[in-house]
Parts: structure tokens; C-alpha cells; sequence
């Protein structure tokens, strides 16, 4: 995956990426992080270490891409190496990308997605709620209570398909033939 690839890419995806090609998944993690009260000279080694196992990773871009998203990295703290970065770079970069990287955390962030898995769940609760005990000893009748909550359900599936359609047309799905 080249920057470019990953600038356009979803979290899920770039972490599956990390997961399944990365270099240092099998490494102690705590080869990245300087330790309390390290010493710089010893810290500088581990540093140029970590730095040179993250230059010939095949996913270091997905690493760097989620690094900014994440925030990682101080600009005044060499407390840590990302995708071949120290903090204060991560910092410096995330700085000259704020833009592109608030984009990219709000496309992440999936409203659409966490719209219809909410109403999914609101549908299925009502679809297996009894009628009786949700509505107690109302003056309506058991057909009016019914019917109340057939609407209900039926609004909450309309609603789905108008956030699925609308989802399929901006990812640019044609009609189905």
C-alpha cells in the first residue's frame, strides 16, 4: 500500500493491513517507546533499531496513516517511533496534514454505519418486544397497540433503506440491472 493508497483508506481496512504484514506484530512493542529515565545514547540506538525494521516494512504507510489519525506523536517528547517517525515528526507532519487528517478521522468515525446499526437494533427490539408488557394496561386496544408498532417498524426499515440507498449512490453503485 503506497501513502496515497492509504490517505484514501477507511481505519478498519489500514489496521488490517498493519495486522497482516507489519514487520514488528511478533517484536516487543516496547521497542518503539522510549523507556523511564533511558538514557539518550541508549535511546538513539534503540531508535535507529526501530527506525530501520519500520524503512523495509510493507506496511509502514496503513502504520503512518493511523499514527495521524491517532494523534501519536509530541512535538516537544522523542518518546517514540511510528512508521519509521519520531513523535516530534509525527507531530510536524500531523500539523501540515490537519485537513486532510480531520477529513479522514470523520469518514472513519462512519455516521451512516453507526445510523444503521442503531436502527437495526432498534427494529430488531421491537420486532421481539410484546406489545402487553411495552405498553402496559393502556386504554388502546390490543389491534390499535399492534398496529402502532407495525408503523413503527415499518418507519425504521424505511428509514435503512434510505441511509443504505444513499451510501450505494455516494460509493457510486449503479441501478441493479
Amino acid at each position: 500500500m503506497t501513502s496515497t493508497q492509504a490517505r484514501h483508506t477507511r481505519r478498519a481496512v489500514l489496521q488490517a493491513a498493519l495486522d497482516a504484514s507489519a514487520r514488528c506484530t511478533n517484536m516487543d512493542p516496547d521497542m518503539w517507546f522510549r523507556a523511564d529515565d533511558e538514557s539518550d545514547a541508549d535511546w538513539q540506538t534503540r531508535r535507529t533499531t526501530a527506525q530501520r525494521i519500520c524503512a523495509g516494512c510493507p506496511a509502514r504507510a496503513a502504520c503512518e496513516e493511523l499514527a495521524l489519525r491517532n494523534g501519536d506523536g509530541e512535538p516537544d517528547a522523542d518518546e517514540m517511533i511510528r512508521a519509521g517517525y519520531t513523535g516530534p515528526e509525527l507531530a510536524a507532519i500531523r500539523t501540515h496534514q490537519e485537513q486532510r487528517l480531520a477529513a479522514a478521522v470523520a469518514a472513519d468515525q462512519d455516521t451512516d454505519g453507526r445510523q444503521l446499526r442503531d436502527l437495526t437494533v432498534l427494529v430488531q427490539a421491537e420486532v421481539i418486544s410484546s406489545p402487553d408488557k411495552r405498553h402496559g394496561r393502556a386504554r388502546r386496544s390490543p389491534a390499535q397497540i399492534q398496529t402502532e408498532q407495525n408503523q413503527l417498524v415499518q418507519m425504521l426499515t424505511a428509514r435503512i433503506n434510505e441511509i443504505r440507498t444513499a451510501r450505494r449512490a455516494r460509493a457510486g453503485w449503479g441501478v441493479a440491472a
